[in-house]
């Protein structure tokens, strides 16, 4: 402020001798400034201290000596000597009477009528007249400031503005407040000062005699004050007073800075402490000015950002004063930016004369020490332009042209330098204007497409600002200038709003001038590809530029070829994977396979050679079969494995497009993928899924698509038992040598069996505490030798273990390993034909698997081997036929159809029939399957011999139904072979493990697809194994839906069929729908009866009357309706031999009779509930009469029915 002008401040060292009370420090002040701090000293000096310790007393004395030759301390000694308690009384009462005046300067209680001027009074009164009258004048004017509302107003106060008396008045001022604290807080005498001249002065003095209340009072200013210092005179003021409290204690300046920036309040006053700020150490990187300013631009706090945005912008709008904060700070950046630039030799800034004379001059390069420096400055003056919309001045803008176009030493700073600056001239064009800047631009443009390679190699950085220039160029050439944007921006680290439209110059530019794009296709290629790319690699790579280069066709449409850049990149990576590379990878399958435009179908790219994809893999250890050092990274192979599968998918999407247009890529042949560890590489890929990034789930979808077979649900829950917590347990117990045995070793014992069981056990038990991928050298010892384990002398522990080592080999090989396990498990007269199935025979006939030796039939380990295979080879087949039909379209034919119809759009039909024929294929192979295992699950005749148990499952429900088949007395003799093998197997047999096995197989096949179960079911299977389907397939409850459309066939065998599956279905679900479908067989029987002729109805009703047994169990309420029918039957079957010798017309009363009364139905003796007929001979059945035989059938049926509910009682 002018009016303090020529006043002397309290000094820093003053102000720090009065915090610390260091009486040796006061006394070396001189008399000016120690007369600035007497009422502070002698109120110390005077008042009873609270520290009674002896040193306090010795300085104490110091203190009275120091203010003894001191002659203002007497009339401040007399200022204490008043009575402050009836002060304050009188001060209370009239701050009440002003209240109530409503501020009017009426009476006045502390002053009475002034007979002169205030100044007068005051040298003319006494000490306590002194104290009333700036009392009063204050009080006056903090009650202005109450009622303000924080307008702001000067005071003109006579007491505060008399140079003569200033240094008398401050010593009552600070009285004041000393004595009267609560009448006087001082933050609110400091917010009056500030509305008086010279009110900096005074607030100075009193905080360096309150010293302790320094922050309290610098809070206080700054809450209250502006959001703009700049705008007001008020807010000018504040600022000033705050930066002299800090110029008396620097060492708080930061702290009170950064109270500025959290209340966001005087932005003036941030800037001028950063301004004052001196550091210790001069040789800083980055000034405190443009690291203050930075941070607050560049901050994550969008309210201090904008705020200071809207102090850059106020300011601007006012004329330029050298008082103005703005224009200071932006004359200081000015002379820092001055200050580093190569040809300055000293810190004056030069005009524009000046720099146009130097515009031609050579370039000189800029210090290594200053790179650091240069780039803090660049992205500040791109932050005050963007962010807070700073019009640089000529001066400014030359000079930092100037800046920009230097040249930095080939350092990874000067790197960052280069990379900025370019992206500066992006974000604000305009700093170019005249002809010789432009041409100065273009000049260092091409010294960075000439120096680039230059500054990569030596900086030692993989990201250069070659990449940049390229990339840039492509979105030029390309008009993707919302992507330069969002290049820029990223690499300034700001969000700037840049219009499109201003890059027109630099456009023009780059596209007719620097970068054509056949240079930028051509430069391209010879950009050396990033060794180890990897995601911790930042900023822009060669990969970005290739990326883009392929997104716009740029290399096919020049004829260059991409691929050997694009497989070396792919050699050259590692974890985490680089986010730009599967991107990468689609665009280049899009490229090969869709042309440029439809003019030229031959501007594509060309694929990756087999023997490149060899050369990958062929260190894993020849594909899945072995395992050796690799010299390619997993990150490698697995790309190449995805650019394979996602190669093969878009080929087979876009097969029609590519045959309209007469081409026809060649895909990859099955001899290549044989070579391709797939499930190994996945399972790899399984755990490094934080470093891949979204390469595992991509993976996952192609091969869910191309692979199902390897996607199968139980080998992931295999994997999960294989790399468990409990496996990695066992492994660890495993001794340091872990290959003590060879395979040859592995051989020999199998050959040896049954004598070498014990080592072979041991190997076995050895090669289980080894990893999936540490098994795959034993894998051909040990599928070689399977055959050897079908002899019944093997002990089960091994065939156990072997069915384990198979599984975790089936985790990572599972391709090759089938194959092997198919041929090795074929029958001895085939292997004597020395027939070898490959991958592609067992994919065009997976049942090749069930034609394997007979005794695995009975051998549940290697069963569930066969299972898993066979289901494996039925997925296996939809996906290879489903590719043979997108691969090999019938184009001929359709445009034969089509140009002898002229129908449009027929193509699209012509595929129906050959779609149909792929899904009749597929069925009939699934049906088939499941008709060899269910044939399988039957007793072979010397089983039935010896008593096997083949209905083991459905003790509960072929319980009931078995009497009802003794008593007709008709049942076939495998019926009686099974019942008789109830009584003798056990429980736990092959031929039940087996079932098992199959049942679970076929369950998972009929929720896969249930059309199947309902083709297999209309097919039909032996009666016999009805109760282990219905007991063993959970889903089978499925025929529930299809067994009244199998009831409405026209062949009775299939109706037959039909009912006595119902019949089981109802016991084992006895579900409201069972029900419902029971009745309409009741219905179907009853309608039958009335349309069949004799033969047909003896055939059809035998074997369908013992099941009306148990839909009467399953529901009673069918009781009525199934008895009206086996009356109508016998009725029927009566009247057809009425008029033979035998009368069964008794026989036909006792079935009425039973009907309406079962209660009465004779109990045999011994309390059994189970009826039985007596046994009737040949003679008495009728002889071979189907009706008689039919009849007692009936009437066989009928006591089952009453037996039942006399059971169910």
């Amino acid at each position: 402020m002018a009016y303090s002008i020529g006043l002397q401040f309290v000094s820093s060292y003053a102000f720090e001798a009065m915090q610390k009370v260091d009486v040796q420090c006061l006394t070396a002040l001189s008399d000016p400034e120690l007369r600035l701090l007497l009422p502070c000293l002698v109120r110390m000096a005077l008042c009873a201290p609270a520290d009674q310790s002896q040193t306090w007393a010795q300085d104490k004395k110091l203190i009275l000596r120091l203010l003894s030759g001191v002659e203002a301390v007497n009339s401040i000694v007399a200022l204490l000597s008043v009575d402050f308690h009836a002060l304050e009384q009188d001060a209370r009462k009239e701050q009440q009477l002003r209240h109530k005046a409503g501020g009017s300067n009426g009476e006045s209680i502390l002053v009475s009528q002034l007979q002169h001027g205030l100044t007068l009074e005051f040298e003319h009164s006494d000490p306590l007249r002194r104290l009333r009258l700036t009392l009063s004048e204050l009080l006056a004017i903090m009650n202005k400031v109450a009622e303000s509302n924080g307008e702001f107003f000067l005071k003109s106060s006579e007491l505060f503005e008399s140079p003569v008396y200033l240094e008398e008045v401050a010593d009552v001022l600070c009285i004041l407040q000393a004595e009267l604290p609560s009448l006087l807080p001082i933050v609110d005498v400091a917010e009056a000062l500030l509305h008086v001249r010279n009110g900096d002065w005074f607030l100075c003095l009193l905080v360096a005699n309150v010293p302790d209340s320094f922050n309290e009072v610098c809070r206080g200013l700054i809450k209250n004050g502006e959001r703009q210092d700049e705008e007001s005179v008020g807010g000018r003021r504040r600022t000033e007073a705050l930066r002299q409290l800090c110029h008396m204690n620097p060492s708080q300046a930061l702290n009170i800075r950064a109270m500025v920036v959290e209340e966001c309040h005087l932005p003036g006053l941030g800037v001028a402490l950063t301004l004052d700020y001196k550091p210790d150490t001069a040789d800083e990187a980055v000034s405190p000015l443009v690291s203050y300013v930075s941070g607050l631009l560049l901050g994550t706090n969008s309210k201090v950002r904008t705020w200071f945005s809207m102090f850059i912008r106020n300011g601007q709008q006012r004329k330029r004063e050298s008082s103005s904060v703005l224009w200071q700070m932006r004359r200081q950046l000015l002379l820092e930016l001055v200050a580093i630039l190569p040809r300055s030799r000293s810190t004056h800034v030069p005009n524009d004369g000046d720099m146009d004379e130097e515009g031609g001059s050579g370039y000189s390069g800029l210090r290594e020490e200053f790179v650091v420096k240069a780039s803090a400055l660049l992205r500040l003056y791109c932050a005050l332009m963007g962010i807070a919309g700073l019009r640089p001045t000529d001066e400014e803008a030359e000079q930092l042209l100037q800046l920009m176009t230097s040249r930095p030493p080939a350092t990874p700073a000067g790197v960052r330098f280069v990379s900025l600056s370019f992206c500066k001239l992006l974000a604000f064009p305009t700093l170019v204007s005249t002809p010789e800047q432009e041409q100065l631009m273009v000049m260092w443009l091409s010294w960075m497409i000439k120096e680039e390679e230059y500054f990569e190699s030596a900086a030692g950085v993989s990201a250069s600002f070659g990449e940049m220039l390229l990339l840039v160029a492509m979105y030029f050439h390309s008009n993707q200038l919302s992507s330069i944007i969002e290049l820029v921006c990223s690499t300034l680290g700001m969000k700037i709003a840049i219009k499109p439209s201003s890059l027109s110059k630099m456009k023009t530019i780059f596209t007719q001038e620097i970068f054509t794009e056949q240079v930028v296709t051509a430069h391209a290629v010879r950009v050396a590809v990033t060794n180890n790319l990897s995601a911790n690699i930042t900023g822009f790579l060669p990969i970005h530029c290739i990326y883009q280069l392929l997104r716009s066709r740029a290399f096919t449409k020049h004829k260059v070829s991409i691929k050997d850049w694009i497989y070396r990149q792919l050699c050259e990576t590692t974890t985490p994977i680089h986010t730009q590379l599967i991107p990468l990878i689609d665009a280049y399958v899009n490229s090969i396979l869709t042309p440029a435009s439809k003019a030229n179908p031959e501007a594509t790219n060309q694929p990756i050679t087999e023997q490149e994809i060899l050369n990958v893999f062929q260190s894993s250890a020849g594909g899945e079969g072995g395992r050796g050092r690799q010299r390619y990274s997993i990150t490698t192979q697995l790309l190449i494995l995805y650019y394979i599968l996602s190669y093969e998918e878009n080929l087979l999407a876009s097969t029609k497009q590519l045959a309209v247009m007469q081409k026809k890529p060649k895909s990859y042949s099955a001899a290549l993928m044989d070579h391709i560890p797939i499930k190994y590489l996945v399972t790899q890929a399984q755990g490094l899924q934080q470093e891949l990034g979204g390469l595992h789930s991509a993976l996952l979808r192609l091969l869910a698509t191309n692979y199902p077979h390897l996607c199968l649900v139980e080998d992931w829950v295999c994997e999960e038992e294989v790399t468990g917590t409990l496996p990695l347990l066992r492994r660890m117990m495993l001794p340091n040598k872990s290959c003590r045995y060879t395979q040859s070793q592995l051989h020999q014992a199998f050959q040896m069996l049954p004598s070498s069981s014990p080592r072979l056990m041991r190997i076995l038990e050895h090669l289980t505490l080894l990893s999936p991928g540490d098994l795959i050298p034993y894998a051909e010892a040990l599928t070689a030798s399977m055959a050897l384990l079908l002899e019944p002398s093997v002990p089960r522990r091994i065939l156990q273990t072997l069915n384990k080592l198979w599984m975790g080999l089936n985790t990572v090989m599972p391709r090759r390993l089938w194959v092997m396990t198919v041929n090795a498990l074929q029958p001895s007269a085939k292997l004597l034909r020395q027939q070898r199935y490959t991958q592609n025979d067992l994919m065009v006939d997976p049942l090749i698997v069930l034609r394997c030796d007979q005794r695995v039939y009975r051998c549940p380990p290697m069963m569930d081997i066969v299972l898993h295979m066979l289901n494996g080879y039925l997925l296996a087949s939809k996906a290879y036929l489903h590719c043979h039909l997108k691969e090999n379209p019938d184009f001929d034919r359709q445009s034969q159809t089509v140009s002898s119809l002229g129908v449009p759009g027929q193509t699209d039909t012509m595929d129906v029939p050959r779609e149909e024929l792929k899904n009749a294929l597929l069925a009939a192979q699934d049906s088939a399957a499941v008709q060899i295992l269910l044939e399988v699950c039957l007793p072979t005749s010397e089983e039935q011999e010896l008593g096997s148990n083949t209905d083991s499952l459905l003790r509960t429900i072929r319980a009931p139904l078995m009497g009802q088949k003794k008593l007709a007395g008709l049942g076939p003799s495998s019926n009686r072979a099974v019942e008789d093998a109830e009584l003798e197997g056990g429980l736990l047999s092959d031929l039940r493990e087996v079932q098992c096995l199959i049942c679970c197989l076929l369950h998972q096949m009929f929720i896969a697809d249930p059309n199947i179960a309902k083709l297999v079911h209309f097919q039909g299977y032996p009666q016999a194994l009805l109760p282990l389907t219905v007991a063993g397939i959970p889903s089978i409850h499925i025929c529930l839906d299809f067994i009244p459309e199998l009831l409405a066939q026209p062949q009775l065998e299939k109706q037959i069929f039909g009912i006595q599956l119902l019949s089981y279905l109802c016991i084992q679900y006895a579900l409201p729908k069972s029900l419902s479908v029971a009745r309409l067989a009741i219905s179907v029987m009853g309608t039958l009866l009335t349309v069949l002729t004799r033969p047909k109805r003896f055939s059809f009703f035998m074997p369908t009357l013992p099941c009306l047994v148990a839909f009467c169990q399953a529901f009673p309420p069918l009781y009525d309706d199934v008895a009206a029918l086996l009356v109508q039957v016998g009725q029927v079957c009566a009247s057809d031999v009425a008029t033979k010798a035998r009368d069964i017309d008794p026989l036909i009363a006792r079935l009425h009779y039973l009907k309406e009364n079962p209660k009465e139905a004779p109990v045999p003796r011994g309390g059994s509930s189970k009826l039985t007929l007596p046994q009737r001979t040949a003679e008495e059945l009728g002889g071979a009469d189907p009706d008689v035989q039919l009849c007692y059938c009936v009437e066989a049926t009928f006591m089952d029915i009453i037996s039942s509910t006399l059971h169910g009682l």
